[in-house]
């Protein structure tokens, strides 16, 4: 019986693994160029994203994959000087635009065919958003391919982010589950045999407490990083406060953090139909505790977010990818869904009990009050925590609940800035801080992550000033009176993401996702109307 509990266990866990995932496409010219001997981008105003004021104008330097330096290019307000050195190389003319650093996404998934077959799908939208680094949790079920298109990736080979490959506890060895204690620390050094760079928990199934504790001790001695989703079957016993205290590097979603602060009891009150198994239950009701925990702002809310603060744990917060539960009319009808979401992933999001996130089964008025209510605190939480010196980074977890790649990235710049980050603080938090959390389980420190001589070339080039919209950010634009037509026009998009010295034009990364989408509406509707 123990055996069956186990196998059913895992399962339960995470999906099956997808046969007919597409290979990788290598690169294309169509849309990639470089990396150069020298390549200086001119004139630009530059978000350093450590939390410094822009700058500008200014050359960067940039040979092979690596800032050399960046160069005064005058004065503001007069003309800048022609014939700035260095010559003869190749150039890209930024002169009034902004440079970023490159985008990191702390909580990114792919590699399921009944979404999205071709995994260049994902990553040339996250490239059109300017996401240059991404932390997989799982990037795809099969480890194994994860790490190539690590590789690949690493060597120019594809078009994609740089991948961190965090790996779900237990997973993608040949020993079945990691059901004691040390046979857990036995997973994590062979995940570390085989080049994972860090562990997800999922605190359920086979994922006792004592399983949990010993696989984040041993991460912590192999110089593994460490994210959970701390989910409510074992959340009673391991929650947000007990993680922190055992060495958890990161703490994704919301989960255990109101279940270390609930009022009055230990556990949160569920509603009396709360079936974990039945979506719309398990989601409809999580919200509801926003009401059982203490108060914003009082001793126990302060004296949890220090002990986290002294722990060193990372809040994730990943606003986007629950904000259909507050608004699902917006999430549903949002802009990009016409162009930019192929029908195969459209059928995935659509409420049904099969696929993992579309629990929108009755989803009424009082399911968005709550989710709102909830959000109300949990944004505080998060601000508070950013306040008092905690690490907030940004994460997207794409691929679910309406959210698509990318563009789900830039809801969650807006939603960071709903909670009541200022807009440079937003971008430490997509930059810097995303790069120090995937550096420090190895002791170093980051060469990205910032627009510094020494740094990867890692940026984002961008028409409009983020400070003043993050809505320009989106690859759909942003929609703006034409005071000369005295009509609506798009502006705004990445022009340009940088990649260790690759140049991706972002327009027309984009422009191949649309005819991809459209050919595969086209066949679906062929194959519709032969029926």
């Amino acid at each position: 019986m123990r055996m069956i509990a186990a196998a059913l266990a895992l399962l339960l866990a995470a999906p099956a693994p997808a046969d007919d995932l597409l290979p990788t496409p290598p690169r294309s010219a169509d849309f990639s160029v470089g990396p150069f001997p020298t390549l200086v981008i001119r004139g630009a105003t530059i978000i350093p994203g450590n939390g410094g004021p822009p700058f500008g104008p200014a050359d960067i330097v940039i040979k092979g994959d690596r800032i050399a330096e960046i160069r005064s290019a005058g004065t503001p307000g007069l003309p800048m000087a022609p014939n700035r050195p260095p010559q003869g190389a190749q150039e890209i003319d930024a002169t009034g635009m902004y440079v970023l650093p490159g985008f990191v996404d702390m909580h990114g998934h792919n590699g399921d065919a009944a979404k999205a077959p071709d995994p260049s799908y994902g990553y040339r939208l996250w490239l059109a958003h300017g996401v240059t680094t991404v932390r997989g949790v799982p990037l795809f079920w099969d480890p194994a391919r994860a790490l190539a298109d690590k590789r690949r990736s690493a060597a120019g080979e594809i078009a994609a982010p740089r991948f961190f490959v965090y790996h779900t506890l237990g997973s993608g060895w040949a020993e079945g589950p990691t059901d004691t204690p040390a046979k857990a620390r036995r997973w994590v050094r062979w995940a570390k045999a085989q080049g994972i760079d860090g562990i997800k928990f999922f605190n359920r199934g086979v994922e006792t407490p004592e399983i949990t504790l010993a696989a984040i001790d041993e991460a912590k001695k192999q110089g593994l990083g460490t994210v959970a989703h701390l989910s409510q079957p074992n959340v009673g016993e391991v929650n947000g406060a007990v993680a922190g205290a055992a060495g958890l590097g990161t703490i994704t979603h919301f989960y255990g953090h109101f279940e270390s602060l609930l009022k009055g009891r230990r556990l949160q009150d569920t509603p009396y139909s709360y079936n974990f198994n039945d979506e719309q239950a398990r989601f409809g009701g999580i919200a509801e505790i926003w009401n059982q925990i203490a108060e914003p702002g009082g001793p126990e809310w302060i004296a949890y977010l220090e002990a986290q603060k002294k722990a060193g744990v990372t809040f994730d917060p990943t606003f986007n990818i629950y904000s259909a539960s507050r608004d699902l009319m917006r999430a549903r009808n949002a802009d990009w869904h016409a162009a930019y979401t192929p029908p195969s992933l459209t059928r995935f999001f659509e409420s049904n009990r099969d696929n993992h996130g579309s629990y929108f089964f009755d989803w009424t008025t009082a399911n968005e009050v709550a989710w709102r209510n909830f959000y109300g605190r949990y944004m505080r939480l998060v601000n508070d925590y950013k306040n008092m010196g905690g690490r907030v980074t940004t994460g997207s977890d794409p691929g679910y609940i309406w959210q698509t790649w990318g563009f789900g990235y830039v809801l969650e710049l807006e939603m960071l800035a709903e909670a009541g980050f200022s807009p440079l603080e937003v971008f430490q938090a997509a930059t810097i801080n995303g790069a120090r959390t995937l550096m420090e389980p190895k002791g170093a420190e980051p060469d990205f992550g910032l627009v510094r001589a020494g740094m990867r070339a890692d940026l984002v080039i961008v028409p409009e000033n983020p400070l003043q919209n993050l809505k320009t950010l989106y690859g759909t634009g942003h929609e703006r009176l034409d005071d000369a037509t005295n009509r609506q026009k798009r502006v705004g998009g990445v022009r340009w993401t940088i990649r260790d010295g690759i140049v991706f034009d972002a327009p027309k990364l984009l422009a191949s996702v649309r005819a991809d989408v459209a050919a595969e509406k086209a066949r679906v509707g062929a194959e519709s109307e032969g029926k």
